[in-house]
């Protein structure tokens, strides 16, 4: 899925940290989320085209999405929705991951005090394939797909994507908004991804403009 896919692309696999900060994670993961539940077709836009709903209640069978569904008790307009569905949305991607076996969590200190966690890839071959998969299409040497188009415009949203590929920087971020405005997916998905990013880049700038002061 896009929230485990995107999950592994945050991983440093050489320490276990994250690549980028907290709020940025959560808020990408997020919108991950909401990018499936809509793509499964249980949520969509209202008859106005400016609030996400669920339009169809038929349990999920990912426990993940299931219970991110559930948080929608009424129409939201997408930034609201990512801040409803970040709420520990790094800690259950993770630990799915886990149950999987293509990731380890472990308890680590932070200047030997602040507790946080150690993220260490058991997988290699799952994640090796997402980073090289993301990485093609963020260098240019292929067109995006469904999967890394929405990855590449989750991680533009939280302006990551050159801290996830090595490359320059503004010629992965100049091909990165083009993906976002491509047509690797249908109208309906691709109308609420737009929506979508921009409900995580309201949100992260939200969560940074709050730590700030």
């Amino acid at each position: 899925m896009l929230p485990e896919d995107l999950m592994l692309l945050f991983i440093n696999e050489q320490n276990g940290k994250l690549r980028t900060d907290s709020s940025s994670v959560e808020n990408a993961l997020a919108g991950a989320v909401l990018i499936e539940l809509v793509s499964s077709g249980r949520v969509a836009f209202d008859p106005n085209g400016k609030k996400l709903q669920v339009v169809d209640p038929t349990p999920l069978k990912d426990p993940l999405l299931q219970k991110s569904m559930a948080r929608f008790d009424k129409p939201m307009k997408p930034q609201r929705a990512v801040e409803r569905l970040r709420k520990k949305v790094r800690d259950n991607v993770a630990a799915q991951l886990e149950g999987r076996g293509v990731v380890r969590v472990e308890p680590r200190k932070v200047l030997g005090i602040f507790p946080a966690k150690r993220y260490v890839i058991t997988d290699e071959t799952a994640a090796g394939g997402v980073r090289k998969a993301v990485g093609e299409v963020a260098l240019g040497y292929r067109g995006a797909d469904a999967r890394t188009g929405a990855l590449i415009t989750l991680l533009y949203a939280v302006k990551s994507l050159h801290k996830v590929v090595e490359g320059d920087k503004r010629d992965m971020n100049k091909r990165a908004k083009d993906i976002a405005a491509g047509n690797w997916a249908g109208d309906a998905v691709r109308r609420a991804v737009e929506a979508i990013q921009a409900g995580v880049v309201a949100a992260t700038a939200a969560a940074a403009a709050s730590q700030g002061g």
